[in-house]
């Protein structure tokens, strides 16, 4: 019997038109969040205290929309944009159907847990959140998904970037126990927790796909 359905799916992302719409869509993401920056610089910051998140307040949760694409000078700006690029468009040559629903999960189940969880009187913003969400999401995906060249990937990720996860989430929240750390790790573990949820949602989809066309057209021999 001959699995045809990694071989097929990773020449399928790993087409030239696919590689160039991850290329542009990653890169109109960046722009758009220099585009702001650069708007938050000349007024002073004024978008994040307009349209950042604030936890639990109904005034702040249009920053569960916003907060992502703000942030609170160019360093902070420079030091999510690097992974951000690269993790989106491993995402995103999966498909479009596949970057729209886990983007989705990450941006509103990240956003709405910090909303609920985050700090009190704060204004929170960062595209962390994306960060780690897509980071949770292409770790878990193909344990779900039960493609090979998924799971590859997931464990190469995993290895480079489990001291992301540990600091950003664990080492973070045990600190901000004893002294403010001004980072949200909050938003760190529910855009985490985001990436998981899509990655099961998601992983269903295609199982349940690659089942019933196995029902329909019987083994390969």
């Amino acid at each position: 019997m001959r699995p045809r359905g990694s071989e097929s799916s990773l020449s399928a992302a790993l087409r030239p038109d696919n590689l160039r719409s991850a290329a542009l869509t990653m890169g109109g993401l960046a722009g758009v969040m220099v585009i702001l920056q650069i708007l938050n610089a000349v007024t002073g910051y004024a978008l994040n205290a307009n349209v950042g998140l604030v936890s639990r307040r109904v005034a702040g949760l249009d920053g569960i929309l916003f907060a992502p694409l703000l942030h609170g000078g160019w360093p902070h700006l420079a030091g999510n944009l690097a992974m951000l690029l690269l993790l989106g468009a491993l995402l995103f040559v999966g498909g479009v159907r596949e970057f729209v629903i886990a983007t989705a999960c990450v941006w509103l189940l990240g956003g709405l847990g910090l909303w609920l969880l985050g700090p009190s009187n704060t204004v929170t913003i960062g595209s962390s959140s994306l960060v780690y969400g897509w980071l949770a999401y292409l770790i878990a995906r193909g344990i779900f998904t039960r493609s090979i060249w998924q799971l590859l990937i997931g464990a190469v990720l995993a290895v480079l970037y489990w001291g992301v996860l540990w600091s950003g989430i664990v080492q973070t929240a045990w600190i901000d126990l004893i002294a403010d750390t001004n980072v949200s790790w909050q938003g760190h573990l529910f855009g985490a927790v985001g990436g998981v949820v899509a990655a099961v949602l998601l992983g269903r989809r295609v199982r349940g796909r690659v089942v019933s066309r196995e029902r329909r057209t019987g083994p390969v021999i």
